[in-house]
């Protein structure tokens, strides 16, 4: 044990230092007022963000919402995993990643098919890769593929992580839509939040996200994704289990005062219910109404934005985020789903896509089902992530980079992240 009782008091007192002046009633009030007043629309430079239809909270009664009926017959979800980013003695970062989907009622032969991306980075001018073109194995099940990715100064873990596990993600998406007849669930946004994030990050970040096909060519594997499902007229929706969106928090924030970490802390707020006590109420699952966004990273989506230069074949307003956020007291949590414009435009669609999701959270006590099992598949667990380093070490002929720290906790820093 490296605390003692002692230390522990001591660590205690400092915190209730740290805490003095921190009102939570003062942060409910500021919620609520920024609930009543400031969201209908929010504005910056016009307005970012406005509710679709009336701006409104609900309580659902848990046991009540799961025993009800689908709206959606069947249901499929698709996610991907990575090994993480890792960097190679010989100069060599990469990444991997596999996406699977999975079906509600369960389809084996669709969980067996897999889109596999390796991305690679070197500054090497004479490192190439042998071929960049899809190939097929394990029977025409197993889709993969390697790509080169940019070369940058900084960044190469970002870059390689972001491009495989999008890439994957995307590909499978659109190699497997014909298959999904009522509704697809993306474990993740809607769109790929961590690409488009480049543009806020950093200056060479930005300037390869608008001049770099290849990021730019993931972002139109989204798009494309929108347009084939409003083709077929088939939702598809994005279930974001931790959000970490900083974005309507910032605007409020030059207004009045925003004390939350991040939106899904202010939402939180203003969704959690608590009885005469202060004892959070656990019977009913709660939700906001949906909002159409602007802000942020859905801003590079919006109706007026300029979508990296990617052509959209359907009115532009079709391509833009919705969202609502649901918050399950049971575990604390707040969740943040996504569907293009295209599909919440009609009322009746997207009450019944928030009707499904809130039917599965209730049943599941945590994300739907056809995510949890995706993301089984799609996951890569630590023995098959140290199984496939080693692997690719000796194919490489070269060890991977070491610290201390992969000494010191027996596992890759990455994985602690």
């Amino acid at each position: 044990m490296t605390l003692d009782p002692v230390h522990v008091d001591g660590i205690a007192r400092l915190a209730g230092r740290v805490g003095e002046g921190v009102d939570e009633d003062d942060h409910q009030d500021a919620a609520e007022t920024v609930w009543a007043e400031f969201l209908d629309p929010l504005r910056d430079d016009g307005p970012v963000l406005e509710p679709l239809g009336e701006q409104r909270r609900e309580k659902v009664p848990i046991d009540a919402v799961a025993l009800r009926d689908a709206p959606f017959p069947t249901q499929h979800g698709l996610d991907s995993g990575t090994i993480n980013p890792t960097t190679f003695k010989n100069g060599l970062v990469l990444d991997v990643s596999q996406a699977a989907m999975a079906a509600v009622p369960s389809d084996l032969d669709l969980h067996r098919a897999r889109t596999i991306v390796m991305t690679a980075h070197s500054n090497d001018d004479a490192y190439r890769i042998g071929h960049e073109d899809w190939t097929m194995q394990d029977e025409g099940y197993v889709r993969e593929r390697a790509l080169h990715a940019p070369s940058v100064d900084r960044y190469e873990q970002n870059v390689v992580h972001a491009l495989a596990l999008y890439l994957a993600e995307s590909e499978h998406a659109r190699e497997q839509a014909e298959i999904v007849d009522d509704l697809l669930i993306l474990d993740g946004p809607l769109y790929p939040t961590g690409l488009l994030k480049w543009g806020e990050r950093d200056t060479e970040l930005a300037d390869l996200l608008l001049e770099d096909e290849r990021p730019r060519d993931v972002v139109e594997n989204y798009v494309r994704l929108v347009e084939t499902f409003v083709d077929r007229d088939v939702p598809l929706v994005g279930f974001i289990k931790n959000s970490t969106a900083k974005a309507i928090t910032r605007v409020v924030r030059e207004k009045t005062n925003a004390p939350w970490a991040n939106d899904n802390a202010f939402f939180q707020r203003v969704l959690a219910r608590r009885d005469d006590r202060g004892e959070l109420r656990t019977d009913a699952l709660t939700a906001t109404g949906w909002f159409r966004s602007r802000v942020g990273t859905d801003r590079v989506m919006a109706a007026d934005g300029d979508a990296l230069g990617i052509e959209r074949r359907l009115d532009p307003e079709a391509y833009e985020v919705t969202f609502f956020v649901l918050y399950d007291p049971r575990d604390d949590l707040c969740y943040r789903v996504e569907a293009p414009y295209a599909f919440t435009e009609d009322e009746d669609t997207r009450e019944a896509l928030r009707l499904q999701v809130l039917h599965d959270v209730a049943g599941e006590q945590g994300p739907p089902l056809a995510v949890a099992k995706a993301d089984e598949l799609a996951h890569i667990d630590r023995q098959a992530n140290e199984q496939l380093r080693r692997r690719i070490e000796r194919e490489l002929g070269s060890d991977r980079h070491r610290e201390y720290d992969d000494k010191r906790w027996g596992v890759d820093v990455e994985e602690l992240v």
